[in-house]
């Protein structure tokens, strides 16, 4: 898999479809979840997006500290589902954090995740923090990063 990292500015017309249609298939429909994923935040994120020849296949977007929390954060992590078996979800979480510390100089990080994934966050430094809540209806719980 071959990793890019841009801003949304950067990324081609074909590349925000890609991304679009994998995290509506992901989030909405595997995931049964109805919520507002185009939320008029990508403009201000990096897009950390992994491929497979031309197609899509992995991706996460990061923002800067005060965004979101006072902490940088990744959201949206996702693998096409027919592609979970080629390490490419620890592949993308490397190099989200990697551009977290290059592009914002912090690797104090936050997301919110999805419960049942917390020992692959746990995995990448992670650790939980506070309760557990319903997000989308999902039960997620908030996980940070500090390495600085």
């Amino acid at each position: 898999m071959k990793i890019e990292i841009k801003r949304f500015q950067e990324l081609t017309t074909e590349e925000l479809y890609q991304i679009l249609q994998l995290r509506s298939e992901i989030f909405v429909v595997e995931q049964d979840c109805v919520y507002q994923d185009i939320d008029g935040k990508d403009q201000k994120a990096l897009h950390v997006i992994g491929f497979k020849d031309k197609n899509i296949v992995a991706y996460t977007r990061c923002f800067d500290k005060g965004f979101y929390f006072e902490e940088a954060s990744i959201g949206r992590v996702l693998v096409k589902q027919n592609h979970r078996k080629n390490n490419y979800g620890h592949q993308i979480m490397k190099a989200s954090i990697e551009a977290i510390r290059e592009h914002f100089k912090t690797a104090n990080i936050r997301l919110s995740a999805q419960q049942y994934l917390v020992e692959f966050y746990k995995s990448h430094g992670f650790s939980t923090t506070g309760e557990g809540y319903l997000e989308d209806g999902i039960p997620h719980i908030a996980m940070v990063n500090s390495k600085d």
